[in-house]
């Protein structure tokens, strides 16, 4: 069994319609929409009378729903965005499901994708995490698979021009590996977690100390100690990206807040562990430290 999970906050349907789409035509048995909004939006009504006129037009559709296939709204108190999907996959343990998706509401892509992922983890035990490349609407590349970050990495983006830690940046960013060839890195974004249910009763859900922002740098590190966490660019999702602490001074505190409470658990400026996989990293792409 295959799961997924949406967070959604204030969100109309139209505003997550194209990733809804992307799984439906995927072999996603279960999608679980975790609705954090402030106020009703009606968005359960929205939803049954969207799938409704999908089901009507769409008969792979249809025959899915037949074989058991559900859409679960499920509101809830705004917990941050790790806390709504762990609410998610909680639901997802208790079904069985051996593969979960954790994914944005601003993250579409083709049918393919999925099944690539689940072949690959079905022949790799030791992989417990994948991201495929990720792309921006217009074809660029975003650059979303990274090493363990410092706490200059994280502050100085967002303090500094980026002409000033260009350099710091690329090999943060893992630039000089083009981005085309399958990495095992300790961070992955957390716009699409393709995770082995297994794996996250092992090392655990989420951390709900963080509300938003680095709760995706937790996981995966966490992932990485035990599991291979890889990016993996011979399939491809596109996600909008829209950078939301760069535009509200409320989102920028909540992310320099979390990311602060990133580096009290892991460490600041010692932190052997961090030298030791970014080394690890660095040699797979040929770079050095």
């Amino acid at each position: 069994m295959i799961t997924a999970s949406i967070v959604t906050y204030n969100h109309h349907l139209l505003d997550f319609e194209p990733v809804l789409r992307s799984l439906f035509a995927s072999p996603v048995d279960i999608i679980y929409i975790v609705d954090h909004s402030d106020y009703m939006l009606d968005l359960k009504q929205e939803l049954q009378e969207f799938v409704q006129r999908v089901l009507k037009g769409e008969q792979e559709l249809k025959k899915k729903a037949e074989e058991g296939f559900q859409l679960i709204y499920m509101p809830h108190e705004n917990n941050g965005y790790g806390g709504g999907h762990n609410v998610a996959m909680r639901e997802a343990m208790k079904k069985n499901s051996q593969y979960h998706l954790v994914v944005n509401p601003d993250v579409w892509f083709g049918p393919e994708v999925i099944p690539t992922l689940k072949d690959y983890m079905d022949a790799h035990k030791e992989v417990g995490q994948m991201m495929p490349k990720v792309m921006y609407p217009n074809g660029q590349i975003q650059r979303l698979a990274k090493m363990l970050p410092t706490p200059l990495d994280m502050f100085c983006r967002f303090c500094m021009p980026e002409w000033i830690i260009k350099r710091r940046n690329t090999k943060y960013e893992l630039w000089q590996s083009g981005f085309s060839k399958t990495m095992n890195v300790p961070y992955l974004s957390g716009c699409f977690m393709f995770l082995r249910m297994s794996a996250l009763e092992e090392i655990g859900l989420f951390d709900e100390h963080f509300f938003m922002y680095a709760e995706d740098i937790d996981m995966t590190r966490r992932m990485h100690q035990k599991y291979e966490t890889l990016y993996y660019p011979s399939t491809t999702i596109y996600h909008t990206f829209t950078r939301g602490s760069r535009k509200s001074l409320r989102l920028l505190r909540i992310h320099i807040v979390n990311i602060i409470m990133y580096f009290n658990k892991w460490g600041w400026w010692r932190d052997e562990e961090r030298k030791i996989i970014n080394n690890k990293v660095q040699e797979q792409i040929g770079g050095a430290l």
